[in-house]
């Protein structure tokens, strides 16, 4: 396996749209999980015109930074860990989350954040972070990072739910105004 990291940047790129947003595209149908099996996966990449092997993808999951794909204990099937944009249920418990998670944005975002609160819009939930890096990294992909304190703690003990995906993003249905602020 000889894969550059654009070779292997761009076919992550396209596992993301396929196992998060487009299914379709290649042909597949994600279970009620997410999951698909990791033959059927490779079959319909290749006659897509993708040329990938197990090899080949195992490497772009354990390679992946943001850690966004996952198999299942047998390693026979694969999902996206969150970020879907088709209706899955992923299967998470609920969990207690820090009292502090952080949301980045790009600043031309900020002022109807702080009007509105954050929404899932097209995804099935609100990705939030641990930490103030992470944030900031996702911000800057959205124009000038800014990075936004959520009151994660209070949510909770007023009922909103939290769960921990598999590569350790915090996900909530919506963050309303009150419960952010600016870092």
């Amino acid at each position: 396996m000889n894969l550059t990291e654009k070779e292997t940047t761009n076919l992550s790129k396209f596992l993301s749209l396929v196992l998060r947003h487009q299914p379709e595209a290649i042909g597949i149908k994600l279970d009620e999980q997410g999951w698909v099996p990791v033959d059927e996966l490779l079959d319909k990449l290749n006659k897509s015109g993708h040329a990938v092997n197990w090899e080949i993808l195992q490497h772009v999951v354990d390679t992946n930074a943001k850690k966004r794909f996952a198999f299942d204990h047998e390693k026979l099937r694969i999902r996206a860990s969150q970020g879907h944009s088709v209706a899955v249920e992923l299967g998470y418990e609920p969990q207690t989350p820090p009292e502090i998670l952080y949301h980045g944005t790009g600043s031309q975002s900020v002022e109807s954040i702080l009007q509105s609160g954050l929404e899932k819009r097209a995804r099935q939930h609100v990705h939030l972070s641990a930490d103030t890096d992470t944030a900031a990294k996702v911000g800057g992909r959205h124009g000038k990072p800014v990075v936004l304190t959520i009151k994660a703690g209070e949510m909770h003990r007023l009922g909103y739910q939290f769960y921990l995906s598999e590569n350790k993003v915090w996900l909530t249905d919506a963050v309303p105004a009150q419960f952010i602020s600016v870092k």
